[in-house]
């Protein structure tokens, strides 16, 4: 049987085969993936085309349960296309931080409790009987974007990731900025505000990017200017009314022409448009890509970062820097991780008997 490729294209899938894993605290995603960055797909029960498994993670059970799963989700997304794990040349394993990437461990992730000094990758892998690679959520959905999405055809790359948090991966030359402790591209801790009553993130850091214009960020700013002004506001209607204030409303509100709404949007510009300038400014990349739930306020918030990029940044970055939004969505973590495990097959084929590899 001939593998499908996706929606993305009507090309025969081009092996070999890599498999890649989106590790989170809630879900786990799996997904085969080709030489090219496609993604393979197949019919589900529905009708629709999926070109991933996805299942929840039950972290609360445990690694052992949690790697059980993934493995789950791996040998189901294999099946789905038609393939078998001989099939396979590698698997990449994407999963939050902190870690120890030349070790290969997780080492106490935030949303993954009690997965403590765990060597993921190397467990899913020996499991699989598969090469294997750990790399950061983070980085690998900014490698995915980067192999096969907005970043196709160019050198380098920087992601920022808006969600909850502010994630970050950069690419240089095809290769990801890891940095000497793991702990490079952590952009969303960039400091934009350094007043000593500056805000808090979730890590106890003052004046960060992610505690100004993450999901979190912007709905806590729109709250404090709801609490300090009288001015009127569908944002107040929502709180009052028993809704749930969020990043989208406040979007919604301010696409509609509320006032209170639309500076917090502006602001939100303003401060992402400041971290990609400094990263501009660093790594004077090809493309500054914006991703995670954000981005569905479309180019009502892009065009606004494009605006304050070009008011903030030198003249030649500021020109030929493209600022765009996400092409793969929430693909770009099972794409950028069998993209890591490609590049570390490739690296370490004359060492076969080596059951993980590094990632570029």
């Amino acid at each position: 049987m001939i593998p499908q490729a996706n929606s993305m294209s009507t090309a025969t899938p081009r092996p070999p085969f890599f498999l890649g894993v989106d590790l989170g605290g809630t879900n786990i995603k799996a997904g085969v993936v080709d030489d090219n960055g496609r993604p393979l797909s197949w019919a589900a029960p529905d009708g629709r085309t999926q070109s991933c498994v996805e299942i929840a993670t039950e972290a609360e059970k445990g690694p052992e349960h949690g790697i059980q799963r993934i493995c789950q989700a791996a040998r189901e997304a294999v099946a789905n296309v038609g393939l078998t794990l001989n099939d396979i040349q590698a698997v990449g394993v994407g999963s939050p931080g902190p870690m120890d990437l030349e070790a290969q461990i997780i080492i106490n992730p935030y949303n993954l409790p009690g997965w403590l000094n765990l060597p993921l990758a190397k467990r899913v892998g020996e499991s699989l009987g598969l090469r294997s690679v750990l790399q950061n959520d983070a980085n690998a959905a900014a490698f995915g974007e980067f192999w096969a999405g907005v970043g196709r055809g160019r050198r380098s790359l920087v992601q920022f990731t808006l969600g909850t948090g502010i994630g970050c991966g950069i690419v240089v030359d095809g290769k990801l900025l890891e940095g000497r402790h793991s702990h490079g591209a952590e952009c969303g801790h960039i400091r934009i505000d350094v007043r000593p009553d500056a805000r808090l993130n979730n890590t106890g850091l003052r004046g960060s990017l992610e505690a100004y214009a993450s999901a979190t960020g912007v709905t806590a700013r729109a709250r404090e200017a709801l609490q300090k002004s009288d001015e009127p506001s569908a944002l107040r209607d929502v709180e009052g009314g028993g809704g749930k204030l969020t990043s989208k409303t406040i979007f919604n509100a301010a696409k509609e022409g509320d006032a209170l709404a639309t500076r917090i949007v502006d602001e939100t510009a303003f401060y992402l448009a400041v971290g990609a300038v400094n990263l501009m400014h660093t790594i004077d990349p090809d493309v500054v890509v914006f991703s995670g739930g954000m981005i569905n306020a479309g180019d009502f918030l892009l065009e606004k970062i494009r605006k304050y990029v070009v008011e903030n940044a030198l003249p030649v970055p500021g020109e030929k820097t493209l600022v765009a939004f996400a092409q793969l969505g929430t693909d770009a973590g099972f794409i950028g991780a069998a993209g890591c495990a490609r590049s570390s097959f490739a690296t370490s084929a004359s060492s076969p008997t080596s059951t993980t590899a590094r990632a570029p």
